[in-house]
């Protein structure tokens, strides 16, 4: 498996450009060719108007001086030279046009002017490279998403080896370019004349959110297709030495292929989890407190001060099934989805940055969604919909939590947590009071453990509760003071505005504990438009 993209160097065929004089700032421009790579308008006008200089000729290594213009952006030279007889579509040795060279840099200005002036979109050099495939190989993001949405470019064309954009931006581990692919509906199941899919390539270069992207965005059959030597992309991965990413996509196949999971964890909506389960504990345990602890015949008999704290138990207990419920069945803020098609006469990605979600970052495009989400917003695997401020995915729930349930999720683990405190100091009370004094010859210990086995159940099924909420909870209140999510902490490396100018982690939604803190308690959620200062518009990993 060679890949061969292309490789364009910026030297004349010509005449090399040196400085002049041994001023590294004085450019040498001798000629057409030297003039048009470096933009030098006048020259270029001097040489062909004075000195009668044709554009229409290649140079020594058979380049145009069109393509030397095209690859550094110069398009009113552009505009310039195709006026002055210069050919749009002119090949040079390696069958490459102007409208190549400019996929190299993502010269997209030059592009306008090249294909407002006649030059093929789909035009192929000798390798059957389109400049969907060049911009692809160099990761121009940005230069594929204009020439396919303004000109209709052919994203999935295969090149002379049967490989799309897509395998190409898998081979060189260009993620956002294969989130815009996806994000247009590319074939991510295309093989090559190797048998090999874009994930093959990735998984076999070791590129690990290439891999993480396709492996979201596909099927069980995507990770399963076997290339003409029998090899799956976890195959290829490991023949590599690749073990992270064979052991990543060796989970990601395991988790589609748990159809019991489906079964038997699933709420009626459908999504997966152990809801049911965690619901149930909470009522057994809730009995088993009521028949155990608070009436249990063995026991002294209630005091009106244990009566009261034992009911505001049971009251906070029925207070954490409805938060529960509540958390578990609404909405954690879905982003809809649009229900414009990419048939339409205006295509949802031409005017991108005129969205009101496009925030110069590549990663809000969701492939599987089709949308433009919110730069805090995650696509969960598990639900199958992008939620606004993602936090978590909670299997205990079935459920994310996001901008619209975080606040009932924290209420129900303040709920949680205070039942199981109140639960334990009652029943302890109740040990304390009631065992004393203990028979001669037999430890309080063993006393206890064969004479009340329903409470000694109940004081461990309300110490597990009691950890794991109030774990969460510590957790949640932590992040809230610091307006940040779950999600935004472990994955902050990814996420480019998550940096300062420094380089260093900075959070431009931190506005002070006091002011997120109230926010969350007022509204449930802080407003992503309000920033502590400008983040970096950069993309993130």
């Amino acid at each position: 498996m060679a890949s061969s993209e292309i490789e364009i160097e910026i030297v004349s065929g010509s005449n090399e450009q040196k400085p002049a004089n041994g001023n590294p700032n004085e450019l040498h421009i001798v000629d057409v060719y030297s003039a048009a790579a470096y933009g030098d308008f006048e020259k270029l006008r001097n040489f062909v108007e004075n000195d009668g200089f044709a554009v229409s000729h290649p140079d020594g290594n058979g380049y145009y001086p069109l393509q030397w213009a095209a690859l550094n952006n110069f398009a009113d030279i552009c505009q310039y030279i195709i006026e002055r007889g210069g050919e749009v579509n002119a090949k040079d040795n390696t069958g490459q046009t102007a409208l190549h060279w400019a996929a190299v840099r993502g010269s997209i200005a030059a592009a306008d002017v090249l294909l407002q002036n006649g030059a093929r979109v789909e035009a192929d050099d000798l390798n059957g490279y389109r400049a969907v495939h060049v911009a692809a190989q160099y990761g121009q993001t940005a230069f594929l998403n204009y020439i396919v949405a303004k000109y209709h470019a052919d994203f999935d064309a295969p090149d002379s080896h049967g490989r799309s954009a897509l395998h190409w931006a898998a081979v060189k581990g260009f993620a956002d370019t294969i989130r815009l692919l996806l994000f247009r509906d590319a074939s991510q199941g295309r093989q090559d004349k190797e048998g090999c899919t874009p994930l093959h390539w990735a998984a076999l270069r070791g590129n690990v959110e290439a891999c993480s992207v396709l492996a979201h965005a596909g099927s069980k059959e995507e990770l399963m297709v076997k290339d003409k030597a029998g090899k799956t992309p976890v195959e290829l991965a490991s023949d590599k030495g690749h073990r992270h990413i064979a052991l990543f996509l060796s989970n990601a196949l395991r988790a589609r292929s748990k159809d019991w999971k489906h079964r038997i964890c699933s709420t009626q909506d459908g999504k997966v989890g152990y809801a049911p389960v965690l619901f149930s504990l909470v009522v057994v345990n809730v009995i088993l407190f009521i028949t155990c602890v608070l009436f249990a015949p063995n026991l002294t008999k209630v005091t009106a001060i244990v009566g009261l704290w034992g009911w505001t138990g049971v009251s906070f207990a029925v207070g954490s099934l409805i938060m529960f419920a509540r958390c578990s069945s609404k909405d954690p803020g879905y982003i809809k989805v649009g229900t414009a098609s990419h048939s339409d006469a205006e295509d949802p990605l031409l005017s991108i940055d005129l969205n009101s979600n496009w925030n110069g970052n590549w990663s809000q495009l969701c492939p599987t969604c089709k949308i433009i989400r919110p730069v805090r917003s995650k696509h969960c695997a598990i639900c199958r919909r992008c939620v606004e401020q993602f936090d978590h995915h909670c299997p205990w729930i079935s459920n994310c939590v996001g901008k619209r349930n975080k606040r009932d999720f924290v209420v129900f683990l303040c709920f949680g947590t205070i039942t199981a405190t109140i639960g334990a100091a009652v029943a302890l009370q109740r040990i304390w009071t009631s065992v004393l004094p203990v028979p001669t010859g037999e430890s309080w210990t063993h006393f206890v453990l064969f004479n009340y086995p329903g409470l000694i159940a109940f004081l461990v099924m309300d110490a597990a509760i009691f950890i794991a909420s109030a774990t969460l909870l510590s957790m949640q209140a932590t992040q809230i003071a610091r307006n940040i999510t779950t999600n935004e902490v472990a994955n902050a490396i990814r996420y480019g505005y998550l940096r300062g100018p420094d380089g260093r982690f900075r959070n431009p939604y931190n506005h002070g504990c006091w002011k997120n803190c109230s926010d969350f308690v007022v509204h449930g959620y802080t407003d992503d438009d309000e920033i502590a200062w400008p983040p970096l518009q950069r993309v993130a990993r």
